[in-house]
C-alpha cells in the first residue's frame, strides 16, 4: 500500500494527503509497529506503510497542578490524549549536523508523537532545573516522575 506519514504528522495514500480527520484516525487506531517497521493490520490483513519519524505528532499540552504535583497532558494530531507519566515518558534525543533537539511522546505500544515545536518550546518553558551527581539538569514533572529535557550548560 502505498501510504506514508511525513514527520509533519500528515498522513499521506498514493502521493495525496488524506484531508478526512476520521479516516486518519481510523487508521491510527489500527496502527502497529514491530521492530522499525510499521504496519496497518486488520483481522483480513497486514499492510507495510512508510515512517517518517513518528507516526503521531503532539500538537497541544496542558499542565494541571494536582494534588500530588503536577500532571503534563499531550494531545496528538489523531486527537488522542496522552498523560506524561512512567508508561508515556518523554524522551529528547538530537538528529540533523547541529543536534537539534528530537522530542517525543511514547503514544502507545511503541508508537511515538514528536512534540511540535511550539508545544515543546512551551514544554521548555514550564522546565526546572533540579541537580543530578553535580550537574544541573532541566526538566519537567509529571504523575510524581521527572522527565529530562536537557542538561544546563
Amino acid at each position: 500500500m502505498d501510504m506514508v506519514i511525513a514527520r509533519d504528522g500528515t498522513w499521506y495514500h498514493e502521493g495525496k494527503p488524506i484531508r478526512r480527520p476520521a479516516m486518519v484516525q481510523l487508521f491510527s487506531s489500527i496502527l502497529l509497529r514491530e521492530d522499525e517497521e510499521y504496519f496497518l493490520v486488520t483481522p483480513i490483513e497486514k499492510v507495510r506503510i512508510q515512517v517518517e519519524d513518528c507516526p503521531f505528532l503532539a500538537t497541544q499540552m496542558e499542565i494541571y497542578q494536582t494534588e500530588g504535583g503536577q500532571s503534563i497532558v499531550f494531545t496528538t494530531n489523531t486527537e488522542e490524549m496522552v498523560t506524561v507519566d512512567s508508561k508515556h515518558p518523554i524522551e529528547v534525543g538530537s538528529i540533523g549536523a547541529e543536534n537539534e533537539p528530537h522530542p517525543i511522546l511514547h503514544v502507545r505500544n511503541g508508537l511515538n508523537a514528536l512534540i511540535n515545536r511550539a508545544v515543546f518550546y512551551r514544554l521548555v518553558e514550564a522546565a526546572e532545573e533540579i541537580k543530578l551527581d553535580g550537574k544541573g539538569i532541566l526538566g519537567v514533572w509529571s504523575e510524581g516522575s521527572f522527565f529530562k529535557l536537557g542538561q544546563v550548560e
